[in-house]
């Protein structure tokens, strides 16, 4: 059985809630080309600045890791993007991280929040502590957001309103992912320019190979899942479906 595409008729605004620049370029950039080319508007929010990610001094690092960034969402045609100064590296779970991402939930008011798990073991290995925060203070924060007595004085003072997204994503693999995007074509070739504009933090990564040579290789096996050549899948939860009702159940 082949995993159905995410109903994308469903969604016009997307927020992408990630650690560190660069986590989204990993292969889930070339969903959000798919989506940006089809008129979706999406956003990312970045709650660290890397400034820990490579040997060069830290604010240093900081300045040019967000640099990259801008050209990596450039590359997919993202024009939202709202980065953070939570120190890189030792992010903490807690009620200010998910402050910050309720804050950007109810700015930016997304039909689909996407955010990253929080398994502590992943099949590549241990997690990195970072992802594993940024990934529950998400799932929290979605909550957060459409509750009007929680963190109210974004209400009350800054003026900002409740809402609830309808959908929470995180990237998935075969065999636990429930959706996909296809990213076939242009999508693929988006996405591999998004990873590419990192260049100066991969250069500072011993051995890492050249873009255009693994994430093909990923979104093909993903692809397989679909029926298709390329794809980026998900497992992906409709918060406004019936209790019992299960994902797939839920596709307009």
């Amino acid at each position: 059985m082949t995993l159905p595409a995410l109903p994308e008729e469903s969604f016009q605004r997307v927020l992408c809630v990630v650690a560190h620049p660069d986590d989204m370029e990993y292969g889930t950039s070339a969903a959000v080309a798919r989506w940006t080319a089809r008129g979706i508007e999406v956003g990312y929010l970045l709650l660290t600045r890397g400034e820990a990610g490579m040997p060069t001094p830290p604010e240093e690092t900081a300045r040019l890791r967000v640099a990259e960034q801008r050209a990596a969402c450039a590359a997919v045609g993202v024009k939202h993007l709202t980065v953070l100064g939570h120190p890189d590296g030792v992010l903490v779970y807690g009620l200010d991280l998910r402050r910050d991402i309720c804050r950007e939930i109810r700015r930016f008011k997304p039909d689909v929040v996407l955010g990253t798990g929080y398994d502590i073991e992943t099949p590549y290995g241990f997690d990195q502590a970072d992802h594993r925060a940024a990934g529950l203070a998400t799932l929290d924060a979605v909550r957060d957001a459409g509750n009007r007595w929680v963190f109210p004085e974004q209400v009350d003072e800054e003026g900002l309103e409740p809402h609830s997204a309808r959908w929470y994503i995180v990237p998935g693999m075969a065999g636990s992912a429930t959706h996909g995007v296809e990213v076939t074509g242009e999508p693929l070739l988006r996405g591999i320019a998004s990873l590419e504009a990192h260049a100066a933090y991969l250069a500072a990564l011993p051995g890492h190979p050249a873009p255009a040579d693994f994430i093909p290789t990923f979104t093909a096996m993903s692809g397989k899942a679909m029926g298709v050549e390329h794809a980026v899948l998900f497992r992906a939860h409709d918060l406004q479906a019936p209790p019992g009702f299960s994902a797939e159940a839920t596709q307009d």
